[in-house]
């Protein structure tokens, strides 16, 4: 409590996936089973909660600078405006509700391919529990938040990014009949060689990765040979790169990594775009041993593996390109409430 008022905060990790996208998105996790290998990353999605009497809700979004107004009784209707965030409140709404107002930040917008539409609804979720002293394991704000945003807003996608945020770290993800996280305990001298060998390249503008994801999923329905094929290759290069980091086998990761992007690519011709193979080839030539497109693809971020001693080769010739290209560092946790 903050001078009389409930002060609630929330932080959520945004990820990087390294190989199996795709194989979370249905119907291929109930007809053959799927496999994701991804890890969080220091890129956040922020919250913030005040509560107080004021009867309404009010959400601030601090990177479109857009913000609404909700009464008690409203429909929370989609109309184009933070529809996401109106789902979540419209979630876990109760009739009592004294009032409150909600600020959000992210470090990258949605379509970026780290996931942040999904983190920014477990900040959402992650907040309202907090504040309503409501216990939920990580299993359970991943699925509230995927049925906010894949059920009560019909967005296509998969089911990684809000495990992946809920979990934060290393995690090698089974999909199924039932999602299964499974926490890698990766080496830190690994982890130490793997920021230093990473580097994630913006490619310079963002994609709506339903329309993607909804293309993909058509072609596995058809039984068209090279999704089938790609969406199988992805499931079983994210078995062989987990096996290369718990092994600490790094050489191998980052060729795995594009071949995980070679695997990608066959599941829809719109993962791809000329200025992404472009960025990729010149990558190649600066000395990476392999990347990948995030997320869907389309857009959005390139992960990039690279000796840290031509880092800065790549490094400049993204930049050469007009794309932005930078380190990080790996998130150990997931994402996290508490009361000011």
């Amino acid at each position: 409590m903050t001078g009389g008022r409930c002060v609630v905060r929330a932080r959520t990790p945004l990820r990087i996936s390294f190989a199996g996208g795709g194989t979370d998105v249905a119907p291929f996790p109930e007809t053959e089973g799927g496999a994701v290998l991804s890890a969080t990353i220091d890129r956040y999605v922020l919250g913030s909660l005040v509560a107080d009497d004021r009867g309404s809700m009010s959400v601030e979004s601090l990177d479109y600078g857009v913000s609404l107004e909700l009464a008690p009784g409203e429909d929370f209707a989609p109309d184009g405006k933070l529809d996401l965030v109106k789902a979540a409140i419209k979630r876990v709404w109760r009739e009592d509700e004294r009032g409150y107002g909600i600020v959000l930040s992210s470090s990258a917008p949605p379509g970026s391919g780290l996931g942040s539409s999904s983190a920014m609804v477990v900040t959402v979720v992650s907040l309202l529990n907090e504040y309503h002293g409501v216990a939920m394991g990580e299993y359970d704000v991943a699925q509230l938040a995927s049925v906010v945003e894949r059920e009560d807003m019909g967005i296509a996608g998969g089911l990684q990014d809000y495990y992946a945020a809920a979990f934060g770290g290393f995690n090698y993800i089974e999909f199924g009949e039932r999602v299964i996280v499974n926490p890698l305990r990766v080496r830190e001298d690994v982890i130490g060689e793997l920021e230093m060998n990473l580097v994630l390249c913006f490619t310079g503008g963002t994609r709506r990765s339903d329309a993607i994801i909804s293309d993909q999923t058509q072609r596995y329905t058809r039984a068209e040979t090279d999704a089938l094929s790609g969406l199988r290759e992805q499931k079983l290069l994210a078995l062989s790169m987990k096996a290369a980091l718990l092994r600490g086998e790094l050489d191998d990761f980052g060729y795995l990594l594009g071949q995980a992007w070679q695997a990608k690519k066959k599941m829809s011709p719109r993962i791809s775009t000329p200025h992404i193979d472009e960025l990729y080839e010149a990558a190649q030539r600066a000395g990476a041993r392999g990347g990948k497109v995030t997320g869907a693809g389309g857009g959005g971020y390139m992960l990039l593996y690279v000796d840290f001693e031509r880092r800065h080769k790549v490094v400049e010739a993204m930049e050469a390109m007009g794309a932005t290209a930078s380190g990080f560092s790996f998130a150990r946790q997931g994402a996290r409430a508490w009361k000011r």
